[in-house]
């Protein structure tokens, strides 16, 4: 029921990639001298340049071959993931889940922190066993030939995978769709699941309420504006991904480009997406969507679940959460306790944005070692 995976890209399909790039028509420039148009021109040609001739898709391979890769059926759908289990027998396990567009990649850097913390500032009551799964759609998993692959069902099939695994007790930890996953995973309450935390918390205020105070006026003010300014890929997705899908699928550089906005919009940076994540890492996760061809199975999440994906069902096990300043969403506690009724803990940093494992490590896992300290 559980197999070994490996991921190797045929030489074709690169070769393929390279002359896509080399054929590519680019569009005219834009009309304005930043990115409120979506990626500027010279952004885009001075990356996929970097992507033809100096990126390295092996070499990000060889990351993920070397962790113990695997797949699992759960539901009827191939559904692959990481698991790492720690020296520590007494372990707390773990599963993180990704959102879009996101993978499993975000997580690499804190896989070795989790599972052995004595390397990395942490004791051994600090230790995790760790499970990395690939949404349905995404990275290495099946793609779902049918509709109803919703949060609900992945929320199901995740309870299934830990105990599937042997893991008795665990806690769940997401943002973006893995914020949606995790949270119908605590309103499911799948026997052994102790705690969540969320690094990207969706809750709203009450109609009428008092909410003149700077928190709340600055949460109102960035959840408005991510409204008026960045709703526009997910409308498409939750409405027409099929109409989408031929262009992701067909262009390198359209696949590219929908990501690479996203990393520049969502991070914690100066301007540019290179700022908070290094070239070569937007370009793995690019080159990973792009030869797995999931432009258009991912996009399906988002007709799925959307308009449910954030509901405000009351959330009664322990909840931590972990507020970025560059997250889209940033709603102060009093919100959200009033939809989770156990909030063991809540910190706002002074770092790191939408992608937090993948921009600020060290940070993601100090907040996972201080909030699940308190349900070990």
């Amino acid at each position: 029921m559980i197999e070994p995976f490996r991921f190797e890209a045929p030489q074709a399909a690169l070769d393929d990639l390279h002359e896509r790039l080399d054929r590519a028509r680019w569009p005219e420039r834009e009309t304005v001298d930043d990115w409120s148009q979506g990626v500027p021109l010279d952004a885009m040609k001075a990356l996929v340049e970097h992507w033809r001739h100096r990126y390295d898709w092996r070499a990000c391979e060889a990351k993920i071959n070397a962790l113990p890769n695997f797949t699992s059926e759960i539901d009827g759908l191939p559904i692959h993931f990481i698991h790492v289990r720690s020296a520590h027998q007494d372990a707390l396990p773990i599963i993180l889940t990704h959102g879009w567009p996101g993978s499993i990649l975000e997580f690499l850097d804190v896989i070795d922190p989790l599972t052995n913390p004595e390397k990395h500032g942490g004791s051994a009551q600090d230790a995790f066993h760790v499970v990395i799964p690939s949404l349905p759609g995404y990275g290495f998993s099946g793609k779902p030939a049918d509709t109803g692959w919703g949060v609900e069902r992945i929320a199901n099939a995740w309870a299934i995978l830990m105990q599937r695994l042997g893991y008795g007790r665990y806690v769940a930890q997401g943002g973006d769709w893995g914020s949606a996953v995790t949270r119908m995973m605590a309103a499911q309450r799948p026997e052994g699941l102790e705690a969540i935390h969320l690094n990207m918390v969706i809750v709203f205020p009450n109609a009428g309420e008092d909410n003149s105070d700077a928190e709340a006026q600055e949460a109102i003010a960035v959840a408005n504006a991510h409204k008026r300014w960045g709703l526009g890929y997910s409308t498409q997705q939750s409405t027409r991904p099929q109409t989408l899908a031929y262009a992701l699928a067909d262009s390198p550089i359209g696949q590219a480009a929908w990501i690479y906005e996203k990393l520049q919009a969502w991070t914690d940076n100066d301007g540019r997406a290179e700022d908070a994540l290094p070239a070569e890492a937007i370009l793995d996760l690019i080159t990973l969507y792009w030869l797995t061809n999931t432009g258009g199975s991912s996009a399906r999440l988002y007709w799925e679940s959307f308009s449910t994906a954030f509901g405000d069902s009351p959330i009664e096990l322990p909840v931590a959460c972990s507020i970025f300043p560059a997250e889209m969403r940033r709603p102060p506690r009093r919100w959200a306790e009033r939809v989770f009724s156990n909030i063991i803990h809540w910190n706002r940093l002074e770092k790191g944005g939408h992608f937090a494992a993948f921009e600020q490590p060290s940070l993601f896992v100090s907040e996972l070692r201080n909030a699940f300290r308190k349900i070990r």
